[in-house]
């Protein structure tokens, strides 16, 4: 890769001698002699143009956090009868992630892209096989695999979960929110 072409701006180099100055250095090294820390100011916003209403500007609400999900039970937002469907398999699986021999970042991976697919292309049941693993405590993906649905990125496309099988601990069947 070529270097860069140009150097950091002034406003950048303020940045960077505000951070370099928080940083403790090395034990028995000493500070490099930089130029001293400079206060950053936001840029002037521009005024606002007059408006005719006089109404007051309200603010958005900020968004609800939802709830952590775990396999098995019952989420908000899914009636009893389309809970009830979808625990007995009347609700059919669209879609199928078999994740068995991959490594766990790769599962991971796999996982992320499987479920945005899914999503944008308005699938309702996906089902995920993690593999039930050997011994009792199971498998590490079968393990992560309740971690990495409540993430920041998997939990707003995931509605519930559940097992298709009580005595198949190794799949897991996804309910998939619907685009508004």
């Amino acid at each position: 890769m070529p270097p860069r072409a140009r150097g950091l701006s002034e406003a950048d180099q303020a940045i960077w001698a505000n951070y370099a100055a928080q940083i403790a250095p090395l034990r028995g090294r000493t500070r490099k002699k930089s130029p001293a820390p400079v206060a950053i100011n936001p840029p002037a916003a521009a005024p606002n143009p007059p408006t005719a209403s006089k109404a007051p500007i309200q603010a958005s609400k900020p968004r609800r956090m939802s709830s952590p999900l775990s396999v098995g039970t019952q989420p908000g937002g899914i009636d009893t009868a389309t809970w009830q469907r979808f625990q007995s398999g009347k609700l059919v699986a669209v879609r199928k992630l078999d994740l068995h021999g991959m490594t766990t970042q790769r599962a991971f991976q796999a996982l992320m892209s499987f479920l945005r697919t899914a999503h944008a292309e308005q699938v309702r049941c996906v089902e995920v096989v993690t593999g039930r693993g050997s011994g009792e405590t199971g498998g590490v993906i079968r393990r992560e695999f309740p971690h990495w649905l409540n993430l920041p990125e998997i939990r707003p496309l995931i509605l519930g979960a559940a097992h298709p099988h009580a005595l198949n601990p190794g799949s897991v069947r996804l309910i998939l929110r619907r685009i508004r």
